[in-house]
Formats: C-alpha cells, sequence, structure tokens
C-alpha cells in the first residue's frame, strides 16, 4: 500500500474502533467506573498493570482489585490502616500477586504524599519527544520506598528497552483526548503528540503486515521504528493508531 492508502485504511479502522463500544471488551471499562480524576487514574494505572494474558481474566481481577480498594482508590491508597490490607492476601493475577499489590499500594501512597500524584510523576521532565526517560524515572520514584525486590518487575524500564507496553497504555487513556469517550484526556501537562503505541503480539504483528515495522523484536528500539512511522501518518495523535492494529488483530484476525 502506498502511504496515501495506508493512511486512509487506518483511519477508517480508527474511527470503527474509537468509539464507546471498544469499552464494553476493554480493560479500559475499569477506570470508566469513577469520575474523580484521582480514581480515574488509580483505577487504570493498576488496571493497566495487571494487563497481560486473558482480557476476560483482566477485567474479573481488575473488577476484584477495585472492590479490595472499596471502590474508592484514591481515598483507600491516602487513609488505609494496615489491617485493611489483610483481605488482599487472597489476591492474585498471574504473577502479580497479593505482595505486589500492598507494595503497588504503598508506592501510589508516596506518590501522592511526595510526588504530586501520577500525573507529575509521569511527565516528561526533559526535551525529549518520547516518554523513554519519563518512565525509568518514574520506575525510580515507585520504588524509593522499601520494598520487595520482585515488585520490580511489574513497572517496565524502556532504558533496558523494554516496550513499555502497559505503562504506554495507560499514558494513551490519561492524556489521549480521543473526544470519543473512550480514552480521558485528563493529563493536560502532557502532549498527544509524544505518545507511543502499546506495542503487543497483535499490535506488532499487524504493524508488520503493514510494514510499519521491520523490527522483529517487540522491544523499545522497535516501538522507536512503530513511532516514526506513525507519526508521518498524524503526527498530532499518532497513538490513535493503536485502535486500528490492536483492532485488527484481535478482532479482524489480519
Amino acid at each position: 500500500m502506498k502511504k496515501t492508502e495506508l493512511k486512509e485504511f487506518l483511519d477508517e479502522k480508527v474511527v470503527l474502533y474509537n468509539n464507546p463500544k471498544f469499552i464494553e471488551s476493554d480493560p479500559i471499562q475499569i477506570p470508566h467506573l469513577f469520575s474523580k480524576k484521582e480514581d480515574i487514574e488509580i483505577a487504570g494505572f493498576l488496571t493497566a498493570t495487571i494487563s497481560w494474558g486473558n482480557r476476560t481474566m483482566i477485567i474479573k481481577n481488575s473488577y476484584k482489585m477495585m472492590e479490595l480498594l472499596d471502590n474508592a482508590p484514591h481515598d483507600f491508597i491516602l487513609n488505609h490502616q494496615e489491617q485493611d490490607l489483610k483481605p488482599f492476601d487472597s489476591f492474585v493475577h498471574r504473577t502479580f500477586n497479593s505482595i505486589d499489590f500492598k507494595q503497588f499500594i504503598k508506592s501510589l501512597q508516596h506518590i501522592y504524599q511526595h510526588h504530586n500524584g501520577l500525573e507529575n510523576a509521569l511527565l516528561i521532565k526533559d526535551n525529549s519527544k518520547t516518554y523513554q526517560n519519563a518512565i525509568h524515572q518514574f520506575k525510580k520514584v515507585f520504588f524509593e520506598v522499601d520494598h520487595q525486590q520482585r515488585t520490580q518487575k511489574h513497572i517496565s524500564d524502556p532504558l533496558k528497552n523494554s516496550a513499555a507496553k502497559r505503562i504506554n497504555m495507560f499514558l494513551r487513556w490519561m492524556v489521549r483526548d480521543d473526544k470519543a469517550g473512550v480514552d480521558f484526556g485528563i493529563w493536560k501537562t502532557h502532549n498527544t503528540t509524544n505518545l507511543s503505541c502499546p506495542l503487543d503480539v497483535h499490535s506488532g504483528n499487524v504493524a508488520r503486515k503493514l510494514k510499519l515495522l521491520l523490527r522483529k523484536q517487540n522491544d523499545w528500539k522497535a516501538l522507536s521504528e512503530l513511532d516514526k512511522n506513525l507519526r508521518k501518518l498524524d503526527k498530532n495523535d499518532p497513538v490513535k493508531y493503536d485502535f486500528a492494529l490492536f483492532g485488527l488483530g484481535v478482532f479482524e484476525k489480519f
């Protein structure tokens, strides 16, 4: 396909999938339960963190997380007592268990009390045009508090060449204002032009079939290559094509 044909094809797919019907089968439905900014971002962050594997299980366990947080995540994180964490002992999603969940609560409390919340903690604070360094710095801040080594694996580090799929997905949810009611666009200090596509098996395979990506591994180098090509199609909102790539892969078996 020529560039103009490819853009036309992908733009049509964006329109098809970037609408409220998408929410029904996607983990993004969890933060949509809330209206308070901090509740939305905490629910989104925790949901994105466990977004790997079977989507039905992701959604089920994300609902379970919200229940454990009394369906008021921000208030719970700021004001809980140690005994309030006892019911968390039975929580597990794949390799993310109760130890990790409790650590995330402790780290999130630290971020809201000492780093002005998630929006500020993930802000690009240098002159770069991607979140590579911002995510790396965020991981350092997240684990400033005492923690078990095992929990570190649940926050990716792009400076170690991770594609950081789940954090990039979370950033899309928070930063991108899609006017369609799927992504939230509540982080006004961030810029949509800097977002990267959450690169996973589905979006990666479709991107390779469409010659948007040549690199075989789904790592940060591949993400940089995909970024470059998607920004040629829409420099202001490149990550909208996540809907097209994901939809083609998951729903159309492209």
